[in-house]
């Protein structure tokens, strides 16, 4: 060995590190492929049909009980005037309340709400008393806060509560779709559709594709096995009682964790290890649009890769801290953790796709250089050649997966965009998994958590929305 050349030893740290990416990416595609195994059984057997909402007309709709819906903003002047403005006009039930959180330093957002809510007794503006920002889960914290002092003056407590963000465009039927499952389950949780965006087709394009298959599979198939459901945050109903129950056992006034950055996946699995009822509802409307909270994603770069970052830091690394692993019986114990862990692996994700790129960096060059005939036979053993077969062969599948997933949503011109955009999709997620890591040793060092918040320039209302093809 000591008579390697370097191109020798490039050649050998090249065939490590095809070892290690073939393996991880070997061991992830069969992951996938067992939940897509569990998808398609349960379509053949019928139980992922998207059933058709039976709604009476909007202006002839009444709620079960009164429904209080809490939107969080920080810094969110240039959208939260078109959210307020599109929920008070598609829900006009007169038995709903809006909460928007504002800070005391935010007078921008505050003055968008207060325009935006023309003089609609329904919206109350909720100013914060501390300066922002804060996490999210502190600012609803303090909406919670205020839905008690008007329950208190009014002795009329509310049915359920509604999650919403700043950006976020709910549907017309979401409202009374929420209202009549909240009776048979402690959450409700509707699809996300990310709004393709003309101005930004690659980078706000990618979060079509992976919500398209994670409302579409991934979500079914946790309900189906019975595993914890993740809230998404947005379009999330949840039982009143329950917030209740949540801040008693926290031995607080608070349902929700102030210092968690993602309160609403810690609700969902947090609900479920409580033995409450989880349900994901996935329904069309009569025009077949699918019901669910349409929302612009972050169309640059940077945006993007800071959103990732927070959902790795409190999904994969606080999760792990706070929620641990499994609870129940010892068939709900397996299947908590495997979804579990496939919730926790985006810091391993983002290192095994940057070994995969470093090694196509090192196999170009050594394409350059020539290959050493010495060490050609070892890099071309039989399982190694099987183990590339594999992951092509995984790659292809997922590929296909993906067109068939977004194309249905979206159309097949998109659904051909979510192919072609693989690799940034990767390159984001290798810089949010090192943000990530980096975020969470800073807080193992004792720095506060605060609210990471993404900028939000643009509205789905403020242009037309693509229909999914029937």
């Amino acid at each position: 060995m000591g008579g390697f050349t370097a191109w020798q030893w490039l050649l050998l740290v090249e065939h490590e590190l095809l070892l290690f990416a073939g393996i991880f990416f070997l061991i992830g595609a069969i992951d996938e492929f067992a939940v897509d195994l569990c998808w398609i059984w349960l379509r053949l057997t019928g139980r992922t049909t998207t059933a058709r909402a039976d709604l009476p007309a909007p202006d002839q709709r009444e709620l079960l009980g009164p429904a209080a819906v809490f939107i969080p903003a920080w810094q969110e002047a240039e959208v939260i005037g078109a959210t307020v403005r599109h929920a008070l006009s598609a829900w006009p039930e007169a038995a709903l309340r809006i909460y928007v959180g504002c800070y005391r330093n935010d007078p921008d957002t505050m003055a968008a709400v207060a325009r935006a809510a023309c003089g609609d007794r329904r919206l109350r503006l909720v100013v914060h008393d501390r300066a922002g920002p804060s996490t999210k889960a502190d600012c609803l914290n303090r909406l919670y806060a205020a839905l008690e002092q008007d329950e208190r003056r009014r002795g009329t407590p509310a049915r359920m509560v509604v999650l919403h963000d700043a950006e976020d465009m709910v549907d017309p039927a979401a409202l009374s779709l929420l209202d009549r499952a909240i009776g048979d389950a402690d959450l409700v949780q509707l699809p996300v559709r990310p709004e393709p965006q003309t101005s930004s087709r690659w980078i706000a394009g990618h979060y079509c594709e992976e919500f398209a298959e994670a409302h579409s599979k991934a979500m079914v198939v946790r309900q189906a096995l019975g595993a914890g459901l993740p809230s998404a945050g947005v379009g999330c109903a949840i039982s009143r009682p329950v917030l209740t129950r949540l801040a008693q056992e926290r031995g607080s006034a608070d349902p929700f964790a102030p210092d968690c950055l993602t309160e609403d996946y810690e609700l969902g699995l947090g609900m479920g290890d409580m033995g409450l009822k989880t349900r994901f509802l996935r329904m069309r409307a009569e025009d077949d649009r699918l019901v669910a909270t349409r929302a612009c994603f972050p169309a640059q770069l940077d945006q993007a890769v800071r959103q990732k970052t927070r959902w790795i830091h409190g999904i994969a690394l606080q999760g792990w801290d706070r929620l641990g692993w499994s609870t129940g019986s010892v068939r709900r114990t397996a299947v908590e953790f495997w979804m579990r862990l496939r919730d926790r692996r985006g810091p391993l994700t983002a290192l095994v796709l940057s070994v995969g790129y470093l090694l196509l960096a090192l196999a170009a060059l050594i394409a350059v250089r020539g290959p050493d005939n010495a060490l050609l036979g070892l890099m071309l053993e039989p399982w190694v050649i099987l183990l590339l077969w594999l992951n092509a062969a995984s790659f292809v599948w997922r590929a296909g997966l993906r067109f068939a997933f977004t194309g249905r949503e979206y159309g097949w011109r998109e659904g051909l965009r979510a192919v072609l955009r693989i690799p940034l999709a990767n390159i984001i997620a290798i810089m949010a998994g090192r943000r990530a890591l980096f975020a969470y040793i800073r807080t193992l060092a004792g720095q506060s958590i605060r609210w990471d918040k993404t900028a939000h320039h643009a509205h789905p209302a403020s242009f037309p929305l693509q229909r999914e093809p029937a």
